[in-house]
């Protein structure tokens, strides 16, 4: 159940596929090239998998607590958190204006893949601080920007994303919380808010809670909401903590996973009112939601590339252990290691070449956000923000997605083991089903694909970048190794049945809407399968020209077999799922409503 951070694989995407050395060209980013990539990755590892790995198992046996209102987190997280603090990890991406030490994110989601991987539920917590920051550094007053963002960029406190009431799931119209001018300029908050991650705890000594509400006479629907600060102390003008504000915690869930990391029941002005301050403007409210929303997107999809590889580890080393029969091709006098079984590494290359895949796809991602905020040439920053634009919601929809499988797979490859709480692998599987949920379903990240991403510009975007894959399938051509011309087969294949769909959805979204959502998410996984796929093709390239200077040749050959069976076996999927989405529509929803 120990875990290590795999941090070959990290170095080899971040040097080559995400090319930190260009990053670091960057305005800002002058320190930033590989060699501080590698010295924060490497401490980073000793943090995670000394201090935060070890709590993992402890979170889901001793869940945090609520009593009387009172939140106390698994024994040993308020120790780790104020090393987590005191170390700067908080504030790795954030601006040195703040206290932050302004790395890329393209170093930072390779240190927040670590962090989920070692202790998801502890990991939420600092997750959902990165997004309050955010959305303060993009809407906030000087004013509420002087007040929080040292502290929550510190680690000192923390932050949270309120969205969610009893009667208000995904649908934000039917937000009812309200909030009430004062005549100081602040607001009284009242409402319920629910499923609030780390709504409350003894971690930290203030929390920050982003709340949506409705301004008294807003218009209705989503064009009426509204975004505060209500912090958990109200802040004295000198910076110190006041009176306790009006908003209480009166109940936590009890979850299916992520047991140790509080969803809060809060309760806003039960007592007068909560008081709170506007961000940015009235009624614009959902704008700056959204900033914290992509954020978390992007981060729960690296969360769900962190349980897949935390599943993936815990099975190799099961597998090289657990002696069971003799392998068919006799290659062992009696019965030796389950891994000499050719279904056993079925099973462990189908969950290493996921995990790969996906880390690929997220850290390219994350190298185009850095280019999109960074580089000098307004060109370059544009075509990279629409890069990463349409890769969130593969990135947290197929890594997502993926993760249940692999885990799913970690506890098949335990056999009856799995099954036993011991091994870790049920944590790993209940811990990852959150992820397809939480931050809008797979169906939800599936709808921006189709609406925002695809039908808006008439599928250009979607084609520009399966005219980069084709550029890649050339590469791989030209290369001429019988791995290269195998995986230039399966990505051709791949990229015509994305086109294809794509075609479908530009051409049907407006006249045919039932026919191209009833396909949305298995566009969704169609288009991240083909992505990850795609940067796998690329580090095959790259895998090559290593192998052929003598530079690690056992790890690179190694990525070269990953990328191989991920296009025998998994991209091979994809012309099956075209076939599905263009020609399978009407029997979704041909069964009439009283038959179910």
């Amino acid at each position: 159940m120990s875990y290590v951070a795999p941090l070959k694989d990290m170095f080899f995407n971040i040097k080559n596929l995400a090319d930190i050395e260009q990053i670091a060209q960057m305005p800002g980013f002058e320190d930033a090239g590989f060699d501080t990539a590698q010295a924060v990755l490497e401490e980073a590892a000793k943090f995670n998998e000394g201090v935060l790995s070890p709590l993992n198992w402890e979170g889901d046996k001793n869940p945090t607590s609520w009593r009387d209102g009172v939140v106390t987190a698994t024994p040993g997280f308020k120790e780790a958190f104020e090393q987590f603090a005191q170390a700067g990890w908080q504030g790795l991406q954030h601006p040195t204006d703040f206290g932050g030490q302004g790395l890329p994110k393209t170093i930072g989601a390779a240190v927040g893949e670590m962090q989920n991987s070692a202790n998801m539920s502890f990991a939420l917590c600092p997750l959902l601080t990165d997004g309050a920051i955010e959305a303060l550094l993009t809407a906030g007053s000087d004013e509420l920007k002087a007040t929080y963002l040292e502290n929550l960029v510190s680690g000192k406190w923390t932050g949270t994303m309120n969205l969610t009431e009893p009667q208000a799931g995904s649908d934000l119209a039917a937000v009812r919380t309200r909030a009430e001018p004062q005549e100081d300029g602040a607001y009284k908050v009242f409402g319920t808010k629910i499923y609030i991650t780390w709504g409350e705890h003894d971690m930290a000594e203030n929390i920050v809670h982003l709340v949506l509400a409705r301004v008294s006479g807003a218009p209705e629907g989503v064009k009426g909401i509204s975004l505060f600060v209500v912090p958990k102390f109200m802040v004295n003008p000198d910076g110190s903590l006041g009176a306790r504000n009006d908003v209480h915690c009166v109940s936590i869930e009890h979850k299916m996973g992520i047991k140790a990391s509080p969803t809060a029941v809060l309760q806003f002005g039960d007592h007068g009112g909560a008081i709170g301050y506007l961000v940015g403007q009235e009624n614009r409210g959902l704008e700056y939601m959204f900033i914290m929303m992509n954020a978390a997107r992007f981060g729960v999809g690296v969360q769900g590339i962190a349980i897949a590889e935390r599943a993936y580890q815990t099975a190799v080393t099961f597998a090289k252990e657990r002696v069971q029969s003799r392998p068919v091709d006799g290659s062992l006098p009696a019965s030796g290691p389950i891994i000499h079984h050719p279904d056993v590494k079925r099973m462990l290359m189908t969950m290493r070449a996921y995990v790969e895949g996906c880390r690929a796809m997220a850290t390219v991602a994350a190298a185009a956000y850095d280019a999109s905020h960074y580089h000098v040439d307004a060109d370059v920053r544009k075509q990279n923000l629409t890069f990463y634009e349409f890769m969130v919601p593969l990135i947290k929809g197929y890594s997502t997605e993926m993760s249940l499988e692999v885990t799913s797979l970690g506890v098949q490859v335990h056999g009856g083991m799995g099954y036993i709480e011991e091994t870790g692998c049920a944590q790993y599987y209940r811990d990852a089903k959150i992820l397809t949920i939480y931050e809008g379903t797979t169906a939800i990240q599936a709808n921006d694909l189709v609406g925002r991403k695809t039908a808006r510009d008439g599928g250009q975007n979607a084609k520009a970048l399966a005219a980069q894959i084709e550029a890649t399938e050339a590469l791989l051509i030209q290369s001429g190794s019988a791995d290269a011309l195998a995986v230039a087969k399966r990505l051709k294949a791949a990229r015509e049945a994305f086109v294809d769909v794509v075609n479908f959805v530009a051409a049907n979204t407006k006249t045919s809407p039932n026919a191209v959502f009833s396909g949305s998410v298995p566009y969704l996984m169609l288009a991240g399968n083909l992505m990850a796929g795609w940067q796998l093709a690329r580090s095959l390239l790259l895998a090559q020209a290593e192998v052929a200077k003598g530079v690690d040749v056992s790890f690179m050959k190694a990525k070269i077999i990953t990328a191989r069976f991920y296009a025998d076996h998994l991209l091979t999927k994809a012309p099956g799922m075209r076939d599905a989405i263009v020609e399978g529509a009407e029997s979704v929803t041909a069964l009439p409503l009283d038959a179910f």
